[in-house]
């Protein structure tokens, strides 16, 4: 098994082949030496308030991320892996009331739609009890490593998150915008964000040819927020055509083979809603309630009908007129959450977003059946 190190200058999780005494980190270019202790993780105070002598026996908690999930081998058609995040921010000024909400819906649906083992899911939210499923920024790139880690044509793979995105300006020349799409962990007025250079790192150039990905993103500015080189960029009548977002500099953003597809809560200059305009119940992501949805009422067949169901229902909520929305949609999700959930905060102005898709290869939208 390959060993799990962290980078001795962006912290960055690295695997580390086995016998290697060293690694290059491919997003700062630091080289780690397996005996720096710059990558050792940090120890918790010792009981007595004093850090422990140096011979004594202490050993940290181990780590969630540092094997494959438990339970039964693979079967022949592979595994399936989730990395849930909800992020609330709460008691800040940033806080948001449908995030963890957002993530408990995806993980019901996961598990109860898509066979994913319970097992097989993390989630990272402030209502974690361990350590490591807190989602600060280590924490969240440790999970995005261990959803990688390891994976093999067959694997079904979900990254879901839902919280705060924002962007910031570019200066390497390598996005159409200017700017690079960020996600903002809990920690992220001290720690900084996670820029999208480094998602597409983590978890899209890894995977292998048979491996697929798809990411759930519930955030602003999140359109290209895995830098994946084609986005679909689809009309009000469902018409559309990809979008070549692969640098100038001729760097390749795609996998290393693998399939990998995001669906986003809005575009790249857009703000995501966190509203309760939508459910009739409670607070959520308006990109995750729209997605849940979709599935649920039998309108996901394909990518296609998928992402125009989401946009028609955004535009139903942002008209007033509710169209197929209201609480009556989605009741198997949301019935559980009504004990957690926030009843005020409509949006003022209504939702303004558009989902989009961006993929490392073009297809045919309405042709191509959506599962995860």
């Amino acid at each position: 098994m390959m060993m799990l190190v962290n980078c001795s200058n962006c912290h960055t999780p690295l695997q580390l082949p086995p016998g290697a005494t060293s690694i290059r980190c491919a997003i700062c270019q630091a080289i780690t030496h397996l005996g720096d202790p710059r990558h050792a993780p940090p120890q918790p105070p010792h009981s007595g308030g004093h850090p422990p002598p140096a011979h004594s026996s202490y050993r940290p908690q181990p780590s969630p991320y540092n094997h494959a999930p438990p339970g039964p081998p693979p079967s022949a058609h592979g595994r399936k892996k989730a990395v849930i995040v909800g992020i609330s921010y709460k008691f800040s000024r940033h806080e948001l009331k449908g995030c963890i909400n957002d993530a408990k819906c995806m993980k019901y649906l996961l598990i109860n739609k898509f066979q994913f083992p319970e097992a097989s899911i993390i989630m990272l939210t402030e209502e974690e009890r361990d350590p490591y499923k807190i989602p600060t920024k280590q924490n969240i790139r440790m999970a995005m490593f261990w959803l990688v880690q390891s994976c093999q044509p067959g694997d079904s793979l979900v990254f879901h998150y839902s919280g705060h995105g924002s962007r910031q300006r570019n200066y390497n020349g390598d996005e159409v915008d200017g700017y690079d799409e960020t996600l903002c962990p809990l920690d992220f007025e001290t720690q900084g964000m996670i820029v999208d250079d480094e998602i597409n790192a983590a978890i899209v150039k890894p995977l292998p040819v048979g491996v697929k990905l798809h990411a759930i993103i519930d955030a602003c500015h999140s359109g290209t927020v895995l830098d994946l080189p084609f986005l679909c960029r689809m009309s009000r009548s469902g018409q559309y055509v990809w979008e070549d977002h692969r640098p100038r500099s001729g760097i390749w953003k795609g996998s290393n083979g693998g399939e990998v597809i995001s669906i986003s809560g809005c575009d790249d200059d857009q703000t995501s809603a966190d509203t309760s305009a939508l459910s009739k119940i409670t607070s959520t992501g308006a990109m995750t309630f729209c997605f849940i949805e979709a599935i649920e009422h039998g309108n996901a067949s394909t990518y296609g009908s998928l992402l125009s169901s989401m946009r028609n229902a955004i535009r139903s909520a942002r008209g007033g007129g509710g169209g197929s929305g209201g609480g009556a949609v989605v009741n198997t999700l949301l019935t559980m959450l009504l004990t957690g959930g926030s009843l005020t905060g409509g949006l003022s102005g209504g939702l303004s977003q558009e989902p989009q898709l961006t993929s490392c290869q073009p297809f045919d939208v309405y042709a191509k059946p959506f599962s995860l």
